[in-house]
């Protein structure tokens, strides 16, 4: 390696170190921010007016240096499936396309919002902060991402890097050329095609929403280029999201404090004797863990990091438990404090609180399910392989289940009491964790708790890219009326043939374009959409949430489009084909729940109603 490119290595560096400590230092201060408005509110009767202004400024700029970090690590996740079908060339030159294809975006976001900041000056907030103050950290953040995706170029070959800019010039030149032809150029056209080509190039989903927003954009004209920034900015700008990154938090550190071992061996010892112990332990694990790192991969990891290797020395069938692994994260994505159901609550405006109560009882009938195969197809474990599993103390295995038992405590006795908002009750969840690591277990210091600040804005950047790329396609197809459009024909179609129709479609759209769709994009896309819909044809919108949200989990682990079993496969270590067949299996037993979770309400909503939502 030349000088100049370990001078450029070194830059790179440096730069991500400030990244992340700028991203962890901005979602340190938003808790401290919240916490502090609790307590005012509370304690002193005295509210501080400024505080959710600040609390959302700091989390759309943790967010944004948080994705720049993403970008620096390698962590966003695109469509892998169709350029893995390529040759080696062709699948380096794509590869090379979508990274510069990243970088112009970057360059956009970077552009716009900092145009946007120039434009907003003197303009305040309602508590009177300056407007411009959530502009030019989101610019500062798109400079990173673009610097950090022009870093990743540098390090493929000079022949691929060619290649990548031939396509990328080609592609230029025929929407310039088009522009040039046609009186008129169909922008809605446009954005199309840009979806599919870039989602199937492999391009972060992320990047691939946002581009497809800009060339809308671009290629109507009518449109500023500071629209494109400010529907970003919009996406995320809101309070009830901040619950996402605290939640994020609260994962980081229980795992980082000992508490997630700890709660698993307590599994363990508890039912690891039972018929098909160890599967039962999977499923219990991931009822306890699911939804709390924002990622399901996340949350695959947790629990497959420990399981899998057991499963392992037990002498069973790898391919099987990755696939069990991989259903349980379905079955759990109703699980509070699940953040696909935040976002549901925050794009369709719905009650997060409701929609956490209504997702109890569908989960446990999933979880009932899957727990009760794992009996009836399961052999008893033998005393050598009981003898085999490591007894930690009593003391640690009882810590770790009441520390599980005191964040329960939390999340729904905040919410049953409304003594705060989900966010409210996020940010007292990281304060108890980070107190439990620290003070009860000892094995959470500072330098550990940086650390889960740190992975906790940058797997929260992740997220909330997604949601703000979203929200700028959002507006784009709103424009266009194709949420009227959509909702005319889905309630002709159930006038048709019933509400059992529109429900089955709802369900088929969202396993579908989930299963290409990674993180919660269908389910902002197709979320608003679809609800209110579901409202004028009487389907109440808690239960209508919680069938849209366990369609997404179905999609994303359904082979063998789903971007969840195969980092699933990755973590466990095992090739997708050996678990294809048990998937479906699994798969369809949950299909069969979620139909009967579709067409008995009863199971989603007696809940929420007793608690009075």
């Amino acid at each position: 390696m030349s000088n100049l490119g370990r001078a450029f290595d070194r830059g790179a560096g440096v730069l991500l170190a400030a990244v992340d400590g700028v991203a962890a230092g901005l979602l340190f201060l938003d808790r401290v921010v919240v916490s502090a408005s609790v307590l005012s509110r509370y304690a002193l009767n005295s509210p501080i007016e400024w505080s959710d202004d600040v609390a959302r400024a700091l989390m759309v700029a943790s967010s944004f240096f948080g994705a720049a970090g993403a970008i620096a690590r390698g962590e966003n996740v695109g469509v892998s499936f169709f350029i893995e079908r390529l040759r080696p060339a062709a699948q380096r030159a794509a590869a090379a396309a979508g990274g510069l294809a990243v970088a112009l975006t970057a360059a956009a976001v970077a552009l716009y919002a900092l145009r946007l900041a120039v434009l907003t000056t003197g303009q305040t907030t309602g508590s009177g902060l300056p407007l411009e103050w959530g502009f030019y950290p989101m610019g500062a953040a798109g400079v990173c991402m673009a610097l950090f995706s022009l870093h990743r170029l540098a390090g493929l070959r000079p022949r691929d890097l060619l290649a990548g800019v031939a396509i990328v010039v080609a592609a230029a030149l025929f929407l310039f050329a088009w522009g040039l032809l046609v009186e008129e150029p169909n922008a809605a056209l446009a954005m199309l095609g840009g979806f599919i080509v870039c989602l199937v190039g492999g391009m972060p989903i992320g990047f691939v929403l946002a581009l497809s927003a800009l060339l809308f954009v671009w290629v109507d004209g009518s449109l500023p280029g500071v629209i494109f920034a400010q529907q970003l900015a919009r996406g995320i700008d809101n309070f009830v999201l901040l619950a996402i990154p605290f939640f994020i938090l609260v994962g980081y550190v229980m795992e980082a404090n000992g508490m997630s071992v700890r709660i698993i061996a307590l599994l363990e010892r508890l039912v690891g004797r039972v018929r098909g112990g160890l599967d039962v332990v999977m499923v219990l694990a991931m009822v306890v863990f699911s939804g709390i790192s924002g990622s399901k991969m996340a949350d695959v990891a947790a629990v497959g990091s420990v399981l899998i290797p057991a499963a392992r020395r037990s002498r069973q069938d790898p391919g099987r438990a990755v696939a069990l692994l991989a259903a349980s994260a379905v079955m759990a994505e109703t699980i509070p404090p699940c953040i696909n159901l935040i976002i549901l609550g925050f794009v369709a405006s719905l009650s997060i609180g409701g929609l956490f109560m209504a997702g109890l009882v569908p989960a446990a009938l999933m979880a009932a399910a899957l727990v009760a195969v794992s009996v009836v197809r399961g052999r008893p474990t033998s005393r050598a392989e009981w003898d085999a599993v490591p007894r930690p103390a009593l003391r640690d295995l009882w810590g770790g289940g009441a520390g599980a038992v005191g964040l329960l405590v939390i999340i729904f006795g905040g919410f049953r009491s409304g003594f705060a908002t989900a966010t409210e009750i996020s940010a007292f969840a990281a304060i108890y964790a980070l107190l439990a690591g620290g003070v009860a277990f000892r094995e959470l210091g500072p330098r550990a708790a940086a650390r889960c600040f740190m992975h906790a804005a940058t797997r929260s950047g992740l997220v909330l890219f997604i949601v703000a790329a979203a929200q700028a396609m959002a507006f784009t197809l709103t424009i266009q009326q194709i949420p009227h459009a959509l909702a005319d024909a889905m309630i002709a179609l159930s006038q048709g043939h019933g509400t059992w129709a529109f429900m089955l479609l709802s369900i088929g759209i969202l396993v579908i374009m989930e299963s290409v769709l990674e993180g919660a994009a269908a389910l902002i896309i197709f979320g608003p959409l679809l609800v209110p819909v579901a409202g004028q044809l009487g389907i109440a919108p808690l239960h209508y949430g919680v069938v849209l949200v366990v369609a997404m989990g179905i999609g994303l682990f359904a082979p063998p489009l789903g971007l969840g079993l195969y980092g699933a496969c990755l973590i466990g270590g095992v090739p997708v084909e050996a678990t294809v067949r048990p998937m479906l299996a699994y798969l369809f037993l949950l299909l069969a729940c979620l139909l009967v979770i579709a067409f008995v309400p009863a199971l989603a909503l007696w809940l929420p109603h007793a608690m009075g939502y």
